[in-house]
């Protein structure tokens, strides 16, 4: 073999190696973050309103029976798998919720179980700031916009705001579909929501959404369950996914491992990292 021909087989034999190594390291989960210190009291409940849409009701009887909890604050804590410019990482994620008002975002994208990118999120007061690898983004009225809507997607994982928040209305459409209205600012937003005909529960949850600060032009945002689990009495979406209309394909697959329910997050929700 000559010395070229030597030189090219180790150079493949080292991309290999290193395509390898890369493959594994993506492989990895990391260790979820460390549950609330506080844990979920015993919720309050009210009775499942009687004029909701025939398969909304279906699914809150479903989900929770007749009797429905009553949901101020919430934290969302999971791991899962996030598509970055074509290459999907795992990651570990806790969402942090006042229940309609604001939320905020912690997620850690990782390599071989270790923290590689970091994302601080935050809405409050209907302002959205974001702490991403390539810079911050704020006061971006779009951005603003985008951020409430996230905030009432994520609602199905303390699903009971819909039906006792009074800004929110369902609307019916037919046997497997509603509208379901969510304040925004001084307006509305809708978001479509599908049922499983056979199961009753909860689909596909879709609005169309700012993806960036500069868009000309609103997207399909689009949010499918995929299984349930139960936490605390209440059956809710894990895991589930998200995708834009003009990728395909979900960017991110959410799988929901613990949920602390009316515990305090005054000061927690402005804070940062875990």
């Amino acid at each position: 073999m000559s010395v070229l021909l030597k030189a090219i087989a180790i150079f493949v034999g080292v991309l290999v190696v290193l395509a390898g190594i890369g493959w594994l390291g993506l492989q990895i989960k990391p260790q979820p973050f460390p549950a609330y210190p506080q844990q979920t009291p015993a919720l309050p409940v009210t009775d499942l309103p009687a004029d909701l849409p025939a398969p909304v009701a279906r699914y809150y009887k479903t989900i929770m029976g007749e009797r429905v909890p009553l949901v101020e604050t919430a934290v969302i804590s999971g791991r899962g798998r996030l598509r970055i410019k074509g290459v999907t990482f795992p990651a570990r994620f806790r969402f942090t919720h006042i229940a309609g008002q604001g939320y905020r975002h912690t997620i850690e994208v990782t390599f071989f179980g270790y923290p590689l990118l970091k994302v601080n999120e935050w809405y409050l007061d209907g302002k959205a700031r974001l702490e991403l690898p390539a810079g911050v983004i704020e006061n971006e009225p779009k951005i603003d916009a985008a951020a409430n809507l996230s905030l009432w997607g994520e609602a199905v994982w303390l699903p009971s705001i819909f039906v006792t928040d009074p800004r929110v209305r369902w609307e019916a459409v037919d046997e497997t579909t509603a509208r379901l209205i969510v304040p925004a600012g001084a307006g509305e937003e809708p978001f479509t929501v599908t049922f499983d005909p056979q199961t009753g529960l909860l689909r596909t949850l879709e609005a169309m959404r700012w993806k960036e600060p500069d868009s000309e032009t609103k997207l399909l945002w689009r949010n499918e369950a995929l299984g349930w689990r139960p936490f605390h009495e209440v059956m809710i979406p894990s895991p589930a996914t998200t995708a834009w209309e003009d990728e395909g394909t979900p960017w991110a697959v959410w799988t929901i491992e613990d949920v602390a329910y009316n515990v305090d997050v005054s000061q927690y929700i402005k804070a940062r990292g875990e």
